[in-house]
């Protein structure tokens, strides 16, 4: 490959970050040159609806997408956790990146951990994953909407427009923003939505010469995690309409999954939650352990939770 690779992103500060860091990685790694073109999608365009009400996290990589079809591109950067569970035919994900740090971040100016907030506090997040849990931790919060990059939320923080947001820790970290991080929630506690941390390559499905090069940069620890993760949100048809979290974690060679399925009305009924463990060692052990984690939530009653 002579000709630079371009490289689709976002023109986020962090999708910049994350298309930069894969642009390094290939010339340092597989001495490929490669160029950003970047881009606004609907995603980053709606701020005022939740995601969950306009179409979903594939809105942040459709605009992408048409660029590696219509040859603008060929290769995107996302981060997993905005990847739809099914792509559309004629793309797939040619690389897992090694995973940042997957926990939620409590932050705040005034208060330490989700425990010193005052009774009936506001707090910030869209995602109803968070929303589910966070109620479950401290029921008498107010919860409100917040969208927007990551300087955008905190510029609202800033300007007191909430008392605490939960973000994603690897975000703040990639932006060398670890300072503005009071407490991590663990996972035990929040439970991360899957692919959370990770970056996702993807290309056109039919571009093999760039899929082999890709690969030697994939980390298999990473993407087996998150396809067992993604797998349980696939088997439960999850999207930014249904409170689902799924963690993977490995101990030796056996990769232990948790999942936890919320009501989209999160006062409506108890969190459910499975765990599953097993020796993994390639694509189809993982999708499987994801699916095991699906058919307990399943077992448990899931079907009630779930739209229509």
């Amino acid at each position: 490959m002579t000709t630079p690779i371009t490289i689709a992103t976002r023109e986020s500060r962090l999708a910049l970050w994350q298309a930069e860091h894969v642009q390094a990685r290939l010339a340092n790694e597989l001495g490929l040159k490669a160029t950003l073109l970047g881009m606004t999608t609907r995603g980053d365009q709606i701020l005022d609806r939740a995601l969950s009400k306009v179409g979903g996290k594939g809105l942040f990589v459709k605009e992408l997408e048409a660029a590696l079809a219509e040859g603008r591109a060929r290769l995107a950067v996302h981060s997993l956790k905005d990847v739809p569970m099914e792509l559309p035919e004629g793309f797939a994900l040619a690389a897992v990146l090694e995973r940042e740090d997957p926990r939620d971040a409590f932050v705040a100016n005034g208060y330490a951990s989700l425990a010193e907030l005052p009774e009936g506090a506001v707090v910030g997040s869209s995602s109803l994953r968070r929303v589910t849990q966070l109620l479950q931790l401290r029921p008498d919060l107010r919860v409100e909407p917040l969208r927007g990059n990551l300087d955008t939320r905190l510029r609202k923080l800033d300007e007191g427009g909430y008392q605490a947001i939960v973000l994603a820790a690897a975000g703040l970290k990639r932006l060398g923003l670890a300072g503005r991080v009071r407490s991590l929630f663990e996972v035990g506690q929040m439970l991360p939505c899957a692919g959370q941390g990770a970056l996702g390559l993807e290309i056109r499905a039919d571009d093999a010469e760039l899929a082999a090069a890709l690969a030697q940069l994939s980390h298999m620890p990473t993407l087996l995690a998150c396809e067992a993760e993604r797998a349980v949100s696939r088997a439960l048809g999850g999207s930014c309409s249904l409170p689902l979290a799924a963690h993977a974690r490995w101990q030796g060679a056996t990769l232990c999954l948790d999942a936890a399925l919320g009501h989209a009305e999160a006062h409506a009924a108890p969190l459910l939650r499975s765990s599953v463990a097993a020796a993994v060692a390639d694509v189809d052990a993982a999708r499987s352990l994801g699916q095991q984690a699906a058919t307990r939530l399943r077992d448990l009653g899931a079907g009630s939770y779930l739209p229509g």
